[in-house]
């Protein structure tokens, strides 16, 4: 009997009796000769991810084994998956070796599954974060935002849709407490969609995401960059409530998430927040880039006082600095000064909040 099928909820039970990893979890065997099972990490629609530790190198390093069981029914469309499992893993290879997305260490192919091995990143999610020390402030949410927008702008230039981004996808590394961002569902949607490809006539059911997260063209099984956009400001939601997306009430009419009564947030970031969560494509943000520049935007207005105490006075009062309305016309009062230096530097603001024309990417689906 496995020495762990005391401890296996019967939610685990069947993974370990009916998967190749699972019948090995626990026991001296190793998988490939090299990787002890150790236990279930977590299952999804399109496979179970376990924690393994690889005995052939020094220090006998953790890992993360994901085993993917594609939906196929023919020869072709298994060769169509594998073609497109290989590509797919190649590309989360590239964009591991960011220091916030865990490293692709192997991955192959065995009987009718795939196998991806990855860094395992000792740490905590966001998810549990929150539940065990409560809601973020907003200050602390703009810095997670700081953390995570890079990274999601690197995954983006590498022309990946990461298509499940949420709080228990965010791990925060017990080590040196950097923000890492895993299970990318680029490979999961490519495995689901290749049986697709094969019969056109096939009805298209294979949605990747997380319900609550991911906005409606996801559901529609056309995600595009911004798709991550919106499942990140449903995040900060989760962030500044502790409330999952789906206990929100919801616009009738818009579809949007009626959040702005339940949070009590700074103007600026309720507009940011607010189009980061637009149903509607147009309205809302279209690259990272257009996220980080609105965020830059907010310590621009802290400066106000900059601009009203370096405002160069008239030449006529610094000639005459104690000259007054009555004996001298051209005299500016202070507080008529400080109306010109507000209206210059407001359509000074204006001008700087329209960002460039950033280049945007249409989906690869």
């Amino acid at each position: 009997m496995n020495r762990f099928s005391q401890k296996i909820s019967n939610f685990h039970s069947d993974l370990l009796i009916n998967t190749k990893l699972g019948q090995l979890c626990g026991s001296k065997t190793l998988f490939r000769e090299r990787y002890a099972i150790l236990r279930i990490l977590g299952r999804g629609g399109f496979g179970v991810t376990f924690l393994a530790r690889n005995v052939t190198l020094p220090g006998h390093p953790l890992c993360v084994i994901k085993q993917l069981c594609p939906k196929v029914s023919s020869a072709k469309s298994w060769q169509r998956a594998k073609e497109r499992f290989e590509k797919e893993a190649k590309t989360l290879g590239h964009l591991g070796n960011h220091s916030q997305i865990p490293m692709l260490l192997d991955y192959f192919e065995m009987g009718e599954e795939f196998f991806l091995v990855q860094e395992y990143v000792r740490g905590c999610t966001l998810t549990r974060e929150v539940r065990r020390n409560g809601a973020l402030s907003e200050t602390a949410v703009k810095k997670f935002l700081q953390e995570i927008l890079p990274v999601l702008q690197y995954v983006h230039k590498n022309h990946v849709i990461h298509r499940d981004i949420k709080p228990h996808n965010l791990l925060r590394c017990d080590d040196d407490g950097r923000l890492v961002l895993i299970d990318f569902g680029a490979v999961k949607e490519e495995l689901a969609s290749s049986e697709e490809l094969i019969d056109k006539t096939a009805a298209t059911t294979n949605f990747v995401g997380t319900m609550g997260f991911a906005p409606p063209e996801q559901f529609s099984l056309r995600p595009v960059y911004s798709s991550d956009i919106y499942a990140l400001g449903v995040t900060c939601l989760f962030l500044l409530t502790g409330k999952a997306p789906l206990e929100f009430y919801y616009d009738t009419n818009t579809g949007e998430i009626c959040w702005q009564n339940e949070l009590n947030v700074s103007e600026h970031f309720t507009e940011i927040l607010n189009k980061m969560l637009k149903i509607n494509l147009r309205e809302r943000f279209k690259s990272v880039s257009e996220v980080i520049f609105a965020l830059g935007m907010e310590s621009d207005s802290t400066s106000l006082t900059n601009c009203l105490t370096t405002q160069p006075l008239g030449l006529e009062v610094m000639i005459n600095p104690n000259s007054t309305e009555e004996n001298d016309p051209s005299y500016v009062p202070p507080v008529k000064r400080t109306a010109i230096a507000i209206r210059e530097w407001k359509a000074k603001l204006k001008s700087k909040k329209s960002p460039p024309n950033y280049t945007t990417y249409s989906s690869r689906i």
